[in-house]
């Protein structure tokens, strides 16, 4: 059931959904999140069968502004304050020490756990109507709202048709960044880059005021950095531009069921072939990049090509969705 998300009844019927325990989908300014009570493990559990995700794959936690942040973590680094007055509320989730006696289910089990205040204003709306329900809900687990390992909803019918009318879906227009949050783990000392997203690197090191560390093999596992992620129904290839036209050279006139995604003009006289512009811009191209390969698995290709992002630190997130969605 989609609901507009900017009238308050919509609102506050699924604050009461949240309390409750049962699960709710809403927007935020990355992607749509499927969200439970952050504080219910029983709630969360529902998370994970509803998208057929490992029970220890850890979940963000969504929170109306800092203040809740406490209610959550153990401890919060300087570095990691100074991160959350410079890009909260915003792209950007924290990894922080949990306190041991919440949000277990959401951690996946760890003793670390991710944090976000999301800019969109639905989902500030129903994060601060939660926290006067009965009884409040403090944070809300909200993982992509889409089955698990599969290309992350940006709009509200994307949701809708993956998990239809049975799941109250808060309608609050289509994602304006497009690509998950920025994931930085404030567990070690020094913050530590463990998914890249819009926020590039020199941000984050100029506003937390130190150079990031490499993560390692004690890094906390992070929502969203499995080696096959947000992959369509269709096999994703990653060519340069170069050999993207070689390619449909050599099939020519039999190029079908293939869709390409390019930022150079390709050529081909294949009445069948799907093409679509990749903007110049790494901004751009993030905010349409999920919709347009949901687009192609609606018409049916078999084979998504796509030229690869230039290598500069601004399409890094691009760079790594993609990745992810040519590992299957």
């Amino acid at each position: 059931m989609i609901l507009d998300g900017s009238l308050s009844s919509s609102v506050e019927l699924a604050a009461r959904t949240l309390a409750a325990g049962e699960l709710v989908a809403f927007p935020t300014e990355t992607v749509y999140g499927l969200g439970a009570d952050a504080g219910s493990d029983a709630a969360v559990a529902r998370i994970f069968a509803a998208k057929g995700r490992p029970s220890d794959h850890p979940l963000i936690v969504h929170v109306a502004d800092a203040s809740s942040v406490p209610h959550f973590a153990a401890s919060v680094p300087p570095f990691a304050r100074r991160l959350m007055d410079a890009f909260w509320p915003g792209p950007l989730t924290l990894i922080l020490p949990r306190r041991p006696e919440v949000g277990a289910a959401a951690a996946g089990g760890q003793a670390s756990i991710g944090l976000r205040c999301p800019a969109h204003p639905v989902a500030h709306a129903l994060l601060l109507a939660c926290r006067q329900a009965s009884p409040p809900v403090l944070g809300v687990a909200g993982p992509s709202a889409n089955k698990f390992g599969r290309v992350s909803p940006t709009t509200a019918q994307h949701v809708h048709s993956e998990f239809g009318d049975a799941l109250l879906v808060l309608d609050g227009g289509p994602c304006a960044v497009g690509i998950e949050s920025t994931i930085i783990d404030c567990t070690r000392g020094a913050p530590v880059l463990l998914r890249p997203g819009v926020l590039t690197a020199a941000q984050i090191e100029q506003a937390c005021g130190q150079p990031l560390a490499a993560p390692g093999t004690d890094s906390p596992r992070a929502s969203g950095t499995l080696e096959s992620h947000y992959a369509p129904r269709a096999k994703v290839r990653l060519m340069d531009a170069k050999a993207l036209q070689t390619a449909l050279d050599l099939l020519g006139a039999e190029a079908s069921r293939i869709a390409t995604y390019s930022r150079v003009i390709l050529r081909s006289n294949s009445a069948q072939l799907l093409r679509r512009r990749m903007p110049d811009d790494a901004i751009e191209t993030a905010r349409q990049l999920f919709a347009v390969l949901r687009d192609f698995d609606a018409q049916g290709v078999r084979l998504i090509w796509v030229e690869t992002p230039p290598p500069t630190p601004d399409w890094d997130g691009v760079r790594d969705r993609l990745q992810r969605a040519s590992a299957g």
